[in-house]
């Protein structure tokens, strides 16, 4: 077994290897840009190498950067984690001439599987389900148009050495070929530095289901079961499930096969992933295309380790040391369901937009393990830590296991109340939503899900009237709390009165009137003057997390001050909320509304990124929807359009401008 292993990677994946280098005993060896210098991983790891500037052309992806850190401490072997280097056959082959151990594939098997075009000539010879199109070279775009219509719309337009939704856009027309035909090129050359595309028929109503495979250098391959990947938006997975409530046995074992036969014919070993697209429409299930293989440790790994109950990343390293797998495929036994949530650094009430900037705090839920349920982070930030645009979004990866979906499903609406995000943009709102929508708790999911159920965006997880009652109860019970500590604040002129125990709670566009009785233990809360709920909880002001039981229902709410109102965070959605004193309720019908000042003539940044191109100019007119400038953030181009027809009076900005959010681009007349 190796004595020293280095981590060729950062955040999340870098902490999750180093976890369980440290539980077999094996030194690990970071290494960082100048932007992680203080990163979780760098602090966890027994060494750390410096590589370079942020860019990751000038650090994480540098390999003889990386090779030339496993010299300077020894280590003997190289973990690759997932993106970076993990899926380059020229870094595996390098790291072999310098007698370095790659914790992965063998570099042919890499190179076989890392074009996509080759991956699916090969698969088709191996007995494996493909998805009909064409695999040649496509030089232009008539090129791409010309084979779309021989194909027959809609088709996906896809960057060969693409990944992580990456380099591919969905064609339901002519017109969106010759649109996104180059972006889709210029992606993959910037993502991955090979710009060639292929064209393949779009299934419709498809379900994205891929299957684990894990190999040794002995010849010995399994199946670990599959996920269920359908929850996508811009072909990024948000929600990844094990196992899939839309497969059967039979299936599994169809699909687990011939998995593992395209495995063997590349000559694979370690883990390894072939993602399947599978049609929704048949209830057989029979309908299932290859994909691609994944020839490393997938982001959505920890639900697969959940329901089996092995440690893959061991497993990765014990067959990299060439030990044979401890188990045979018969012995793989799937219990319970795991759910993981991804965490992204993004704002989903603009659009989904990236959100850069400081981790003002940072308070994820507390992990657990029982018998009954499973609460596990899977982090690689820290609050007061920066999440730079130089990187992926992601901040963590939240998974739950229980015995039943939907306890699963149950215990991730609990966390993600608990998880607690400021300073940036996230999406843990989105993902209660989510979690509670009846659609996905019945298990009808297809990878349009997010396009279908939130055609007009998001804007936050509908309330039920209970919960707007209890987020009222709660809004008063917090209201009166900080007015009793006001009142205690020493050298106040007159006598401390304690404040009255009825308040006006504005929510929802409800006004209701809440009072409390004491009792021993809690208090009783009358909403309306109706019947008494037992309110049990505690709170003082300041603490941002308010936990309580209103009869019998547990409650956890994110709780501060904005400005005058209250914001109350649950259940996938934030609520502004009045709490008054009656007195002073009786008065707010005088206030003068503020209204928000026309912003609708300009065209302004919605992220912060780089302006790559701009398409109009100074006296031009535009008509509604027409592309007018392109903005690069977490290196995925983002087309702004025309809101309206008009003519543009200034242009305010230059195609190589780093701009700020809400920076103007340009002004109509």
């Amino acid at each position: 077994m190796f004595k020293k292993i280095l981590i060729a990677n950062r955040g999340e994946i870098a902490c999750r290897v180093i976890r369980t280098a440290r539980k077999m005993g094996i030194r690990t060896v970071a290494v960082y840009s100048d932007a992680d210098a203080r990163a979780p991983h760098v602090r966890m790891a027994d060494e750390s190498v410096r590589l370079g500037p942020p860019p990751a052309s000038e650090s994480y992806l540098n390999a003889e950067l990386i090779i030339t850190a496993c010299k300077e401490t020894g280590a003997e072997a190289v973990h690759p984690g997932y993106g970076f280097l993990s899926e380059r056959e020229s870094f595996a082959r390098a790291l072999a001439e310098a007698g370095i151990a790659f914790i992965g594939p063998p570099p042919n098997a890499i190179a076989a599987m890392g074009d996509k075009i080759e991956s699916k000539k090969l698969a088709k010879e191996a007995g494996v389900n493909v998805v009909p199109g064409y695999l040649g070279d496509i030089a232009t775009t008539e090129d791409a148009v010309k084979i779309a219509g021989e194909i027959g719309y809609p088709v996906m337009m896809k960057a060969s050495a693409g990944g992580g939704g990456k380099g591919m856009r969905l064609a339901w027309s002519e017109t969106d070929v010759r649109e996104g035909f180059e972006a889709t090129k210029r992606e993959g050359l910037a993502s991955f530095g090979d710009d060639r595309v292929f064209i393949e028929k779009f299934i419709e109503s498809p379900r994205h289901i891929e299957i684990q495979v894990m190999g040794d250098q002995h010849g010995n391959i399994v199946y670990l079961g599959e996920r269920e990947c359908s929850v996508q938006r811009r072909h990024q997975k948000v929600v990844e499930e094990a196992p899939s409530p839309f497969v059967t046995p039979e299936m599994r074992r169809a699909m687990g096969e011939q998995a593992v036969a395209l495995a063997r014919a590349v000559g694979y070993y370690s883990a390894g992933t072939v993602e399947l697209i599978v049609s929704g429409a048949d209830p057989t299930g029979k309908s299932f295309y290859f994909l691609e293989m994944n020839t490393r440790l997938q982001v959505e790994h920890p639900v697969t380790e959940e329901v089996t109950g092995l440690d893959l990343v061991e497993l990765m390293i014990r067959v990299a040391a060439g030990e044979k797998l401890p188990f045979t495929q018969d012995e793989v036994k799937l219990n319970g369901w795991a759910i993981e949530n991804r965490v992204y650094a993004e704002d989903p009430y603009r659009g989904f937009l990236p959100s850069t900037g400081r981790l003002v705090r940072y308070g994820p839920p507390r992990g657990r393990r029982s018998g009954d349920d499973v609460v596990r982070v899977d982090d690689g930030v820290f609050e007061g830590g920066e999440v730079s645009m130089f990187y992926d979004p992601m901040i963590a990866k939240l998974v739950t296991w229980a015995p039943t979906r939907e306890a699963a499903i149950d215990a991730q609406v609990d966390a993600l109340d608990a998880f607690q995000i400021e300073g940036i943009g996230h999406n843990v709102d989105f993902l209660s939503a989510l979690m509670q929508h009846p659609r996905f708790r019945e298990g009808r999911l297809t990878t349009g899900f997010i396009a279908e159920e939130y055609p007009e965006g998001f804007h936050g997880a509908p309330a039920d009237r209970q919960l707007i009652e209890d987020l009222a109860v709660l809004a008063a019970f917090a209201a009166i709390e900080a007015d009793s500590r006001a009142g205690e604040i020493s050298q106040q002129l007159g006598a401390h009165t304690p404040p009255p125990p009825i308040r006006v709670v504005r929510i929802g566009g409800d006004s209701l009137h809440v009072q409390f009785d004491g009792f021993e233990g809690g208090l009783i809360a009358h909403v309306d003057e109706g019947e008494g709920r037992e309110l049990i909880g505690q709170w003082r002001p300041g603490q941002r997390l308010l936990k309580a039981s209103i009869d019998g229902r547990r409650r956890t709410v994110q709780i501060a001050r904005a400005g005058r109102q209250w914001r109350l965070t649950a259940h996938g959605a934030s609520h502004r909320v009045d709490v008054l004193p009656p007195h002073v309720a009786a008065l707010t019908g005088h206030m003068i509304e503020k209204v928000p000042p026309d912003l609708s003539k300009f065209l302004i940044c919605p992220m912060p990124g780089l302006l790559t191109a701009l398409h109009v100019g100074e006296g031009d007119k535009v008509e509604a929807g027409q592309p007018l400038a392109v903005v690069e953030a977490m290196k995925m181009e983002n087309i702004l359009r025309a809101e309206k027809a008009g003519t543009v009076k200034q242009v305010d900005a230059k195609p190589g401008d780093s701009l700020a959010v809400d920076a103007v681009i340009l002004e109509f007349e």
